[in-house]
């Protein structure tokens, strides 16, 4: 339940179209419709803005059909992340709307188009085998209402692919920088930009990568000022992050 449906309501009940046990009635299940093995929070777009987001690894095709099912009756936008093509399929035979986005691995169902601001959020990969984490977050932040510039094997056994690409990436709000191996192009890109940069490591890399340990150390002692580091491959957190920040 969003501000807008709660005004709404409270205006119906002031206005005699709706009463007390009506508005009581539709209030039941507000802040949290309890499924038993889920609690949604459906007050959580009230309080920033954004609706709750599913993160389907580790729950049964069941579990998602029946959170999806039951947050889409709400009329809000949902999406979930990680989610296989067949828990999409499930979805679709109750939410037939439902879109899946599978290199980003994304479930969405929107039922309202976001505001959309005019600044861009960037996002820049140091090579192809980045984009899967890369779409996470470039997805994330559409999702969310916001564009995005899209720049991916741009590292730096290539430096001269980002440069080229500077004129274009400087006129961004928000960067969002995604490497494996040692995780450099975050230090390269924090030095030549004048904006935040979100830096997610991914776990892509030979064995002395650690399954992205060496890119995530990497980019939290960065010397570049203005460099923030999500958790490994988490490609839905610096979408998140970055649309807030484009959104201020």
């Amino acid at each position: 339940m969003n501000i807008k449906e709660v005004e709404k309501l409270l205006k119906d009940v002031k206005d005699g179209q709706t009463s007390i046990d009506d508005a009581l009635e539709v209030l039941r299940n507000f802040p949290y419709t309890d499924l038993g093995f889920a609690r949604i929070d459906n007050h959580r777009e009230m309080r920033t803005g954004y609706p709750e987001i599913i993160y389907c690894a580790g729950k049964s095709i069941g579990h998602v059909k029946e959170i999806f099912r039951v947050m889409s009756e709400k009329e809000n936008n949902v999406f979930g992340t990680r989610a296989t093509q067949e828990m999409y399929e499930a979805v679709r035979s109750v939410a037939p709307e439902a879109v899946y986005y599978p290199e980003a691995r994304i479930i969405s169902v929107q039922k309202n188009k976001p505001t959309v601001p005019d600044s861009l959020i960037a996002v820049i990969t140091a090579g192809t085998s980045d984009i899967p984490v890369a779409e996470e977050a470039a997805i994330t932040a559409e999702l969310l209402g916001n564009n995005v510039l899209r720049i991916y094997d741009a590292g730096v056994a290539g430096i001269h692919r980002l440069v080229d690409k500077l004129p274009e990436i400087r006129k961004c709000r928000v960067v969002i920088v995604i490497a494996g191996m040692e995780g450099a192009l975050a230090s390269v890109v924090g030095g030549l930009v004048d904006k935040p940069v979100i830096a997610v490591p991914t776990s892509v890399g030979y064995g002395a990568n650690f399954g992205g340990v060496s890119a995530l150390l990497a980019m939290l002692t960065s010397c570049s000022t203005g460099v923030t580091v999500v958790n490994i491959d988490n490609g839905f957190g610096a979408g998140f992050s970055a649309s807030m920040i484009n959104k201020l």
